[in-house]
Order: structure tokens, then sequence, then C-alpha cells
């Protein structure tokens, strides 16, 4: 579990909550992946889980896994990047979103030097400050 009592962590959860306040504004699109599935369906803790299943349900769509998902994910995993994060980072990059945004550092370094097109990997912080510059 996170540890609220971190700054970074703290402001970033602070930031996560107002990136989604942003989406359901409709000024941002709010994607969903089969990627995610997985991963909520896997979440342990009950509470967070639940609030994510709520979230995704404002989704404006689901990006499915097909054979072009699989190229980029399998060049994604010759890069690095674990097998989860690499499935979510190419659904998204597959729907020509214009940001993925996570708070995982490590998946954060590796998804930097990869290419993404048109898709700009950012921190929640980094987000924040394209929304309120």
């Amino acid at each position: 579990m996170d540890d609220q009592t971190h700054l970074r962590i703290h402001l970033e959860a602070e930031a996560i909550l107002g990136i989604l306040t942003w989406c359901e504004s409709g000024s941002a699109e709010l994607l969903n992946s089969v990627a995610l599935g997985y991963e909520v369906d896997h979440n342990p803790y009950p509470a967070r889980k639940a609030f994510v299943l709520q979230t995704l349900l404002k989704s404006s769509q689901v990006i499915q896994a097909g054979d072009s998902v699989e190229r980029r994910a399998q060049g994604y995993v010759h890069n690095g990047i674990n097998v989860l994060d690499a499935l979510h980072l190419a659904c998204v990059v597959e729907a020509h979103a214009t940001y993925f945004c996570t708070c995982d550092d490590r998946f954060f370094r590796r998804a930097k030097q990869v290419e993404t097109e048109q898709t700009k990997v950012v921190s929640p912080l980094e987000l924040i400050e394209v929304i309120e510059p």
C-alpha cells in the first residue's frame, strides 16, 4: 500500500483526483483497456478495486488487445518493459491517446525511452502542469 506520509506520493494521489475531475468535466477522455481490466481484477484491496471500477465506468472507450497491440507490446517488452506495463502502453498508443499517465517510476523511465508516437508519457504531476499551466 502507498505510504501517504511521503509528500510526493500524497501529491500524486491528489493530482490523480484532479485529473479524474478534469476528465469528468469533459475536458479530456478517460480510456480503459484490457490491461486495466486485468489489473483491476487482481487488485487485492477491495476499496481501491471498487473505486477504480467506478472510475472506469466513466471511460469513453475500452481498448482491446488485437494483433497490432500485441506486436507493439512485444516491442516494448524487448526494450525492458514488463509484460503488463507493455500492454498498458501499447493499448494507449494504439488508441492515439495524447497522454499516458503513470506513477510507476521504473515504468515511467523505461516508457520515456521507447517510441510512443503521438502519446506523451507523463507523471501525474506533469499532467497537472498541462491542465493548470
